[in-house]
């Protein structure tokens, strides 16, 4: 295992009867790197996160973290990290704060120690007006945010996050993310799933994404989006009825798939791009159609993901 390998999956496979839900996948995962695994429904995305946890055992392959084997040394590899899924962990029946106590005992610290650590979780998640309420008066989003901050009490060096954002609102999702990147710059490495591709494109340092239990690609956001050719062209028609005329122009001169969203087209563009959009407009002009909007752009991490992966599992 090289020392900046936090986590090592090797030739990993997993199936269920005759279904073959993860199929010899293999990656690895940088210290104090924030790792997005991305992938449709049913992929095996949930499946090979039971098995980094230990959890599931693989049928064959191998995983390390911090160069514990998940199999042969579980017990080590359990302490190398903390997990938090889509279900709360925490006790119902306690407050906040008697929930990030008891947590801290259970890791091992001291009395004293448990309080202080509490009161900073309970700061940096902006629960502390709510600490000592019962549980049951928490809205969604403060409990995914006292799940989360339980799962921090031990300072894990490794976190993993399943889903950790899904169902929150706009501010209480930027609150987590500030969280996350405090702790990863402290030195801790986070491997995360997630629904939202616009945060794992703007917060992940690399990305494995699959489908049907295969790793289809990974790198870095950017790395993910060259590989669909570079540019394309965004185009807005004023005029509804004019759309379809103008979808026959562009698909006439740069002869690729175009994505329709309401008066929008977007295609990819070749090597040779401005002369493709001159001749472009030049057609629209001499057809009178009016284009409100114009603009080049490099694909997004959703194109990346509608483009390599099937979806039905």
């Amino acid at each position: 295992m090289r020392e900046d390998n936090v986590i090592e999956v090797r030739n990993v496979q997993k199936k269920f009867g005759q279904k073959k839900v993860v199929q010899d996948i293999s990656f690895n995962v940088k210290k104090g790197e924030i790792f997005g695994l991305l992938g449709p429904n049913g992929a095996g995305k949930t499946t090979l996160l039971k098995m980094m946890t230990t959890l599931l055992r693989p049928d064959e392959g191998q995983i390390t973290l911090n160069g514990f084997n998940t199999l042969s040394q579980s017990r080590q590899a359990r302490q190398q990290f903390s997990v938090t899924n889509q279900t709360a962990a925490i006790d119902q029946d306690l407050s906040a704060r008697d929930n990030l106590r008891l947590f801290g005992r259970l890791n091992g610290l001291s009395s004293q120690a448990s309080r202080i650590r509490a009161d900073e979780l309970l700061t940096a998640f902006d629960l502390t007006q709510s600490a000592n309420q019962a549980l049951a008066t928490f809205s969604g989003g403060m409990r995914r945010r006292l799940d989360l901050a339980v799962s921090l009490v031990g300072r894990p060096k490794i976190l993993f996050l399943d889903e950790p954002t899904t169902g929150l609102d706009p501010r209480t999702r930027i609150q987590m993310w500030q969280v996350i990147q405090a702790l990863v710059a402290q030195g801790s490495t986070v491997f995360l799933t997630t629904q939202y591709l616009e945060e794992a494109d703007q917060f992940a340092d690399h990305i494995a994404l699959i489908d049907h239990g295969q790793l289809i690609a990974s790198g870095t956001p950017n790395e993910l989006k060259q590989k669909l050719g570079g540019l394309q062209l965004s185009l807005t028609v004023t005029e509804l009825a004019q759309l379809s005329q103008a979808h026959a122009i562009v698909q006439d001169v740069l002869k690729q798939p175009i994505s329709v969203s309401e008066q929008t087209l977007v295609s990819p563009l070749g090597g040779d791009a401005l002369p493709a959009i001159i001749v472009i407009l030049n057609q629209l002009q001499i057809a009178k159609i009016t284009v409100s909007h114009l603009k080049l752009e490099t694909p997004s991490l959703d194109d990346v993901f509608l483009k390599m992966t099937v979806g039905k599992n």
